[in-house]
């Protein structure tokens, strides 16, 4: 009997194993739960620990960043604020299973939509914000600029954050604005670590502000609130970032229309047909305001930062302390100018833009105007300068928009009501060569001897010359003495003889112009006789400063030399016609006039087109005050 005893029990036992693992009673077997093992996650994006089995164990979760623990079976938790984490099941007090959870800050372009149309952030404000404040403060004064700052409510807990005040915002993640299709606004956006205390925090501010809260929701963490003008904000938080939706107000609309049009029942019912234009991220999405946050709210992936248009242009500019992106719709959407990606830096003296466009078409129609003649041999020390060199019909385009287009429609219709010709100013461009350099100079004693001996007013002093190549003279001769005589301008025509120019002489504001107009160039000066000034290569003069091929074919460039003006009215210890004990006192005034305004000592821009689109460049630099 023994031999069959003993069969008999193994596959009783191996039945009780099976019922327990089946139906938890029998034979009993202990579960641990769910941990799961070491990763990675961003800051305030959920992540869920536990099983939802059947029998998965109650635990008490201790996720190990100072929030009170949580106890269940699965349970979802987002880090607040970067670090390593230990995340440890609890039974009785004992640790059951533990983890180690790495969370790195999330970045502010996974926080935006992909669909987003214009983006203008920070990546984080560590490092950032504290260049651009000092920037902006030398440049506005440190009291104005703090105080426009202020005035935003999310930028106003940025602020309070370098003052050292109570930790809410996130300084590894980012601040930022963008707007999405269908949306007539803007939304805001702020990277925290306590949701709750920066949504209280930015509440007051807008209620100090006269905005009024209408509704709240604290379960979900959003808040509706009315402006003094009627129009409607929504505040909410979305996996540790703070989200302000602004819908544009409808001051240009109340212009236009009836006021029955312009209740604030049926402004509200426009915003909300406007929204629900664009596709809702959720089957069934709510409407106005709320369908903006559930497009935030369930959007999935890496949201703005894995776009590949933005991934390319990212390539062809370097770092910055803001960041701004731009793609076009409706007509630009099919010009082949596909978006804009531009990076800013700040230092306490000096900022600086580099951006790039990019194209699916050859910019300018990949061809080039010439460069400059005028700047190959010009006076020196001009306190500002301007080069185009853009082929004549691209400049049209630039000037009227494409033929055929509707905005070329539009500039015409909008010049033949202002009642000039714009057959005629379409002509014009057409006899341009495409090569155009404007050069201002300042005159000084000019300028002292007008401020103390005649009109004793500040008024400029100085001369500006212009030249333009021509491929035809006859429109262009016939386009300025058409406007001379329509403005009632009285004018002298000396015609030269054989190839010597035309030359056209009036005055301008009391200042003497004159403009010559031969086959291939038009020349224009006007104001005070340039006299003692060396001349040379101011064009090799720029780009030596500026840097790259500015100033030169194919570039548009411009540059302001506010330095070179101060420069100019300190120079004179003495001028003809003026009392020698005038003078100081005259100086020492205009030095105080100027002190007024804000500390520029240079501006320069340059636009050029490259292969798959065009490069941008920008410069301030400032002085002391």
């Amino acid at each position: 009997m023994t031999p069959h005893v003993r069969p008999s029990l193994g596959v009783l036992t191996a039945l009780c194993l099976v019922a327990a693992a089946l139906v938890g009673s029998g034979c009993h077997r202990a579960v641990k739960p769910e941990v799961g093992g070491d990763r990675t996650v961003e800051a305030g994006v959920p992540v869920g620990f536990g099983s939802e089995a059947r029998d998965a164990p109650e635990v008490t979760w201790d996720f190990g960043d100072g929030t009170p623990p949580v106890q269940g079976a699965r349970v979802s938790h987002g880090f607040p604020r970067a670090g390593t984490y230990t995340v440890r099941a609890l039974e009785k007090g004992e640790a059951s299973g533990s983890a180690q959870v790495t969370v790195v800050p999330r970045p502010v372009l996974r926080a935006i939509p992909a669909d987003a149309e214009v983006a203008l952030f920070f990546a984080q404000l560590r490092g950032n914000v504290e260049p651009l404040l000092g920037f902006y403060s030398r440049l506005m004064g440190e009291a104005q600029a703090r105080a426009s700052l202020e005035q935003a409510p999310m930028l106003s807990l940025v602020l309070r954050e370098l003052r050292g005040e109570p930790q809410v915002v996130d300084v590894e993640e980012g601040v930022g604005f963008f707007s999405l299709p269908g949306f007539e606004g803007t939304v805001g956006l702020l990277g925290v670590m306590e949701p709750q205390a920066s949504l209280e925090a930015v509440v007051k501010e807008l209620e100090s502000g006269g905005a009024r809260v209408v509704r709240r929701s604290p379960a979900e963490g959003l808040v509706h609130f009315q402006r003094e003008s009627g129009a409607p904000l929504l505040l909410f938080e979305d996996r540790g970032y703070l989200y302000i939706v602004v819908p544009d107000t409808d001051d240009d609309a109340s212009d236009e229309g009836n006021e029955e049009d312009n209740e604030p029942g049926n402004v509200e019912a426009t915003r909300v047909l406007a929204v629900q234009e664009a596709p809702p991220a959720e089957p069934g999405g709510a409407s106005g305001l709320e369908a903006i946050r559930a497009r935030i709210t369930g959007m999935s992936g890496p949201g703005l930062s894995e776009l590949p248009l933005l991934t390319q242009m990212r390539t062809k500019v370097g770092s910055g302390n803001v960041y701004f992106f731009a793609r076009p719709v409706g007509e630009d959407a099919a010009s082949g100018f596909q978006g804009i990606w531009a990076a800013f830096r700040a230092q306490e003296a000096q900022a600086e833009l580099e951006g790039w466009l990019a194209s699916d078409k050859a910019l300018l129609g990949g061809q080039r105007a010439p460069g400059s003649a005028l700047l190959a041999k010009a006076p020196q020390g001009p306190i500002a300068s301007m080069t185009v060199s853009i082929p004549p019909e691209e400049l049209a385009k630039v000037a009227f928009g494409a033929p055929g287009s509707e905005r070329r429609e539009r500039t015409l219709q909008r010049l033949q009501e202002q009642g000039l010709d714009a057959s005629g100013a379409e002509s014009l461009l057409g006899a341009l060569r495409g090569d155009m350099t404007l050069l201002a100079y300042f005159d000084a004693p000019a300028f002292y001897r007008n401020f103390l001996k005649g009109s004793r007013r500040p008024e400029p002093r100085g001369s500006l010359l212009f030249e333009a190549g021509l491929v035809r003279a006859e429109p262009v001769l016939d386009w300025v003495t058409g406007r001379l005589k329509a403005r009632g301008q009285p004018f002298e025509v000396l015609k030269g003889k054989g190839t010597e120019p035309t030359r056209l002489r009036t005055r301008v504001m009391e200042q003497p112009l004159e403009i010559s107009i031969s086959a291939d160039r038009l020349t224009m000066q006007g104001g005070e006789a340039l006299t003692g000034r060396a001349s040379g290569d101011v064009g090799a003069t720029l780009r030596e400063r500026f840097g790259a091929q500015a100033f030169e074919s194919g570039h548009v460039s411009a540059m302001v030399d506010m330095g070179q003006l101060r420069t100019e009215l300190d120079a004179p210890q003495e001028i003809a016609g003026v009392p020698s004990q005038q003078l100081p006192v005259a100086r020492s005034l205009v030095g105080t006039l100027l002190d007024q305004l804000p500390p520029v000592e240079s501006v320069f821009l340059d636009f050029a087109p490259e292969e798959g689109g065009g490069r941008f460049r920008a410069r301030t630099v400032l002085r002391s005050r």
